[in-house]
């Protein structure tokens, strides 16, 4: 009877155990295939994450620099590869060095400002004893400080070298590098500087002469000039670095200063981009003893500060000199090399050409 029973069923159930095997094949080379295309597809999600930037501010004597930090945020954001954050001093200084009076220079302050602290704004610079960022929870530090900016506390001093010296990315800002004179760290980091009490003691002057001949001068003198701001154009003086890399041999900047004169260490450093000081043209009106160098001068370069690299950036004057795409580009360009020594950002197609200045017109987002 048994045997009976399996025989009139062992045709239907060949069939459910055949439809059951298919089942779990089907089902298995469905699981295969995600987790196949979760394995594939999981580099591209890593390649997504962004670098974290983190820029310092809150004292400099050139008094747009709420809004050239907002202008800096904005930019390297809209690339899709950074994240940014802002570390601000409680005391600020707007700085006396701009075209705006002390109202203007209020309201700019104003529009830009932040609400993650109190803020007290100082008719000069002061020391912030409190002022401690997580540098080394950043990819890259951006100081848009200046000249004349309180010292930071000694200890963060330290954590600063450190974070640059175990691989973290610097970049100054124009005048940021007019800033911390007695810093020896800092000259170190930033390779060449101006003002203060920066002279000889310092270090050369460092320049490429008419015959394009790069210099080390150690004439003795004062570190740190520029006249009147002019349009100008920038000799690419490292078509292999990574920042230049594909970029024209030369470009004309927006109207900006040239500074001049500019001293330092400059050990393991390379020079990305000059402009020509001329005699004339770059005198200071408010100094006509002071003539213009008839040089080509460092405007962009880099530091290897042991572990880390180091861009220091002399254009930027003021947010038109911001609104330079060639500016704009080298900036985007140089916080990628900071973070990873690398740079994958294409060079945009409205760059600047030898006699054609290029430009944004940057509105707060």
């Amino acid at each position: 009877m048994t045997l009976f029973i399996f025989k009139a069923i062992q045709p239907n159930l060949l069939m459910f155990l055949k439809s059951k095997r298919m089942f779990f094949g089907l089902f298995g080379l469905l699981m295969a295939g995600i987790g196949l295309l979760a394995f594939t597809t999981l580099p591209s999600v890593q390649k997504k994450k962004k670098m974290k930037v983190l820029i310092i501010d809150g004292q400099s004597n050139h008094g747009i620099w709420p809004k050239t930090t907002a202008m800096t945020k904005d930019y390297l954001e809209k690339t899709g590869l950074f994240k940014v954050e802002i570390a601000r001093t409680k005391y600020l200084w707007l700085g006396p060095h701009s075209q705006m009076d002390s109202t203007q220079l209020m309201q700019n302050y104003l529009k830009y400002t932040l609400s993650d602290k109190k803020y007290e704004v100082l008719k000069e610079s002061k020391e912030d004893p409190d002022y401690s960022p997580d540098f080394a929870a950043y990819d890259v530090v951006i100081s848009n400080f200046g000249w004349k900016a309180a010292p930071l506390p000694v200890q963060t001093q330290k954590k600063l070298e450190a974070f640059v010296a175990n691989g973290g990315g610097l970049i100054t800002l124009h005048a940021a590098n007019n800033a911390w004179d007695d810093w020896k760290a800092f000259n170190e980091m930033t390779g060449l500087g101006g003002w203060g009490n920066r002279n000889e003691t310092c270090g050369p002057y460092v320049y490429y002469d008419k015959e394009n001949k790069l210099v080390r001068d150690t004439t003795p003198g004062p570190g740190g000039s520029h006249g009147a701001q002019q349009e100008s154009v920038v000799i690419n003086r490292a078509s292999e670095h990574p920042i230049m890399k594909g970029l024209p041999e030369k470009w004309m900047h927006t109207r900006d200063e040239i500074y001049d004169r500019l001293r330092g260490p400059a050990q393991n450093m390379t020079i990305l981009g000059t402009t020509f000081s001329d005699p004339t043209g770059n005198t200071p009106p408010w100094n006509k003893r002071v003539t213009g160098t008839d040089r080509h001068e460092p405007m962009y370069l880099t530091v290897n500060y042991k572990k880390g690299r180091v861009f220091n950036i002399s254009s930027g004057h003021s947010d038109v000199s911001f609104e330079c795409v060639g500016f704009k580009t080298l900036l985007e360009r140089g916080a990628e090399w900071a973070a990873s020594g690398k740079v994958s950002q294409p060079v945009p197609g409205n760059f600047p050409t030898e006699n054609a200045i290029s430009k944004i017109d940057w509105k707060k987002p």
